[in-house]
Formats: C-alpha cells, sequence, structure tokens
C-alpha cells in the first residue's frame, strides 16, 4: 500500500522518547524507518518497567511498556555504533537514506566518524536532525539532560501546580513527559519541511533540535503574560491565568471541569448557573474584568455549582453550548465514547508477544491511511534481512554476530 512517506527512507539513531517519537510519525505516515539499537540491550526504555509486556504465555518479557509508546512501525537492528564495522554499516545505511535522526551527547557520533559532515559527503542530499536536551551550541551544550530537567529550567513547573498560599501548592511536573514529546513533533515537523524544501532545491539540511529551546517557545501565553506585564508568571492550579470562568470546580458527588470562552458563553453560563444577575454586574461583564474580579466571582459559582450532582450540571452545560466535562482516569478516557469511535486504541498482532495495544496517531487524511501493520519490533528483529539489503551475505552475517558487531 502506498502512503504519504512510502518514498522516504529514515535511520532511527535515537533512544529513549523524544527521538523516537518524531520517528514514530514519520512510520505512521508510511517511512521506512530503521532503528538502531545496542546489541543485547536495545534502547534504555525496553528495561523501563514494570509494566513489561507479556509473551503469548503470559510471563513478562524484557519489554517495557514504555517502549511499546513510541517505536510503532519500524524495522529494528541491532549494531556497536563504537565497532569500525558497526561504524561502516551505518555508512552504508546513510547512503541510502533520506534522513538520519540521533540524540546522542554533541560531538559523540562525531567522533565515530557518523556526524553530519561525515554522513552528507557519502549523501549529499541527507537530512540529519540532532535532537539534544540544550542544542549544539552554549554554555550547556555537551551536558545531558532528561524531560523532568528541561520541565524545570524551562519554566513550566513554575506555572504548573496549586497555589502556594493552598494545600499541595508547589512546582509541579506535567504527568507525561510532554517535553520529549513535543520535541518529538517538533523533529517530525522539521524534517518533513526539510524534505518539501530538498524537494526545490535538491540539497539536504542540517536540524538543530533542543529540548530547551523547545519548552522556552511552549511558554506560549505565559511568556508574553511576563514579556508585556513585567510580572513574573504565578501558578493558578487549575485556574486559567487570562480566561474565566475556567477551572475545576466540586459538584455535590465529585469534580467536572467547565471552560467558558468569552462572553457569549458567560451569558449562557449564567443562565444555567440561575444567576443571570451576573450578566448585569459590570465586575463580571467582561472576560479581563472576570480575571480582576475572580476573588469575589469564585465563591459564588462555588456555592451554586455544590448544590446539585455532577451529571445535573454536565447535562445543562452541553445543553447551553458550554464546554464542560469530567476529570477522566487514563481506563475512562479510553472509554469515552468519543475515543472509541476515532478508533484510537487498537491491536497490533506481534510475532513474539501476541496482540499488543497500541494508541494510534491523531493524523488523519480523507484519501491515505496512515501506517498499521507494524507493531513495535522485538529488537534486532530486521537485523539480517536490513543487512542482506545491503549485500552481506549469510555468513557475513554469522561472523558479524560472532564478533558482537550486531
Amino acid at each position: 500500500m502506498k502512503y504519504l512517506l512510502s518514498h522516504i527512507r529514515v535511520l532511527d539513531l535515537s533512544r529513549v522518547l523524544a527521538g523516537p517519537w518524531g520517528s514514530q510519525i514519520l512510520a505512521d505516515l508510511g517511512a521506512d524507518v530503521i532503528k538502531v539499537e545496542r546489541p543485547g540491550k536495545g534502547d534504555d526504555t525496553r528495561a523501563w518497567g514494570p509494566p513489561f509486556v507479556k509473551a503469548t504465555d503470559g510471563s513478562d518479557t524484557t519489554d517495557g511498556a514504555y517502549f511499546m509508546a513510541a517505536n510503532r512501525g519500524k524495522r529494528s537492528i541491532t549494531v556497536d555504533l563504537q565497532t569500525p564495522e558497526g561504524q561502516d554499516i551505518i555508512r552504508k545505511l546513510a547512503a541510502k537514506a533520506d534522513v538520519v535522526l540521533e540524540n546522542y551527547k554533541v560531538g559523540t557520533l562525531d567522533r565515530f566518524g557518523l556526524g553530519y559532515n561525515d554522513l552528507v559527503k557519502i549523501n549529499p542530499s541527507l537530512i540529519y536532525c540532532s535532537v539534544t536536551g540544550f542544542g549544539q551550541t552554549g554554555p550547556r551544550a555537551s551536558q545531558p539532560a532528561y524531560d523532568f530537567l528541561i520541565q524545570a529550567m524551562g519554566g513550566l513547573m513554575s506555572v504548573t501546580g496549586e497555589r502556594d498560599d493552598r494545600p499541595g501548592g508547589g512546582p509541579q511536573k506535567v504527568g507525561i513527559p510532554i517535553v520529549d514529546l513535543v520535541t518529538g513533533v517538533y523533529a517530525a515537523v522539521a524534517i518533513l519541511a526539510a524534505i518539501v524544501g530538498r524537494n526545490e532545491t535538491g540539497r539536504g539540511e542540517y536540524i538543530d533540535l533542543s529540548m530547551l529551546d523547545v519548552q522556552t517557545g511552549l511558554l506560549a501565553n505565559q511568556a508574553m503574560n511576563y514579556l508585556f506585564s513585567g510580572k513574573t508568571p504565578k501558578r493558578t492550579g487549575t485556574a486559567h491565568p487570562n480566561i474565566q470562568p475556567q477551572r475545576i470546580f466540586d459538584c455535590a458527588d465529585g469534580q467536572i471541569i467547565i471552560v467558558v470562552g468569552n462572553d457569549l458563553q458567560f451569558k449562557a453560563f449564567c443562565d444555567v448557573m440561575g444567576h443571570p444577575e451576573l450578566n448585569d454586574d459590570p465586575r463580571f461583564a467582561t472576560n479581563g474584568e472576570r480575571v480582576k474580579n475572580q476573588h469575589i466571582l469564585d465563591p459564588i459559582l462555588d456555592e451554586t455549582l455544590a448544590s446539585h450532582p455532577r451529571q445535573y450540571w454536565l447535562d445543562r452545560l452541553e445543553e447551553s453550548g458550554i464546554p464542560a466535562g469530567p476529570i477522566n482516569s487514563v481506563p475512562e478516557a479510553f472509554d469515552e465514547p468519543q475515543v472509541v469511535h476515532r478508533e484510537m486504541l487498537r491491536q497490533y498482532d506481534h510475532p513474539v508477544y501476541g496482540r499488543v495495544p497500541q494508541v494510534m496517531t491523531p493524523l488523519r487524511y480523507k484519501d491515505t491511511p496512515s501506517r498499521s501493520d507494524l507493531p513495535p519490533p522485538a529488537l534486532g528483529q530486521h537485523t539480517a534481512t536490513v543487512l542482506a539489503d545491503l549485500g552481506f551475505s549469510d555468513d557475513d552475517i554469522e561472523q558479524l554476530k560472532a564478533r558482537a558487531v550486531i
């Protein structure tokens, strides 16, 4: 079957999450992604568990569920990059690749003769994307980084969490590795843009992608709040710093989220709440005034919403076109009828593990499907096939195995 990126081959030298997430996006779009892993160990995330993937007999394997989240649609080969033979294999693969994606520490692949300047001599049209914590230049360029550290350094944790004057107040990290994930998305976008550019110029490109740059950019409205006001943004719990009312509310039997996005929605909200008089109160007539007077508005809303159960309010808010919903757990999110309808969860047939679940790509096209026939690979599952395509004989492959090159 033809996919949007069926003509693109990606040599994926990345591991953990940011790089693999980006290459998985390309794989979902149909690119042939060859994932290079360490012999005997593989990607670090294979060992990040429990939980570990179950074998067909029900026993635990050595592959963590974490690995399964970011490596769908790829072919796995094992190569020791520290050996001359392994480096030669990578050069041969790069000669036939459209894209190289890597996230080694700055300078590591240069020492192996596998940096951009080395591989572009072999393949002038190569697109080479380097993902690091801090970028290729600057005082921290050589330092390692993980998502948690970047969330802290990039300002995200300073605006995430409950207010300091409330129980549980203090900085919090986001519950998913958000910087890794968004960096992966940016990597895919940058690579796709470079492919489009190459179609015009015939030239490849080098992409220097920094997780700290990504997180700094993600400050978005909070950055502008500071730059225009001079005031340091603070943690506000679930309350939006610029739009009100918009936060978690306590009902008689639990909590809901209500998102009032404009003044017309606020008018409808007041009617649902049984407080039409709030529409005529100048303190709440516009969003700007509601933000300024949130401390006055909040007690009125809290008292009213606590008088009825969640479903009572959810039904009435839906009827009035006001965005609102429950706070789903992860299992409840997958049971959400809209998520079920969109088939975001599917089961893949795996040659080693039987059936494995996968959370699908959100990218949907009218005429071209996303690729859905390759589950996350077992370690080194495709080594022999890929090397045979490069011209290695069965005897060559056996000798490389004997020397622990693959």
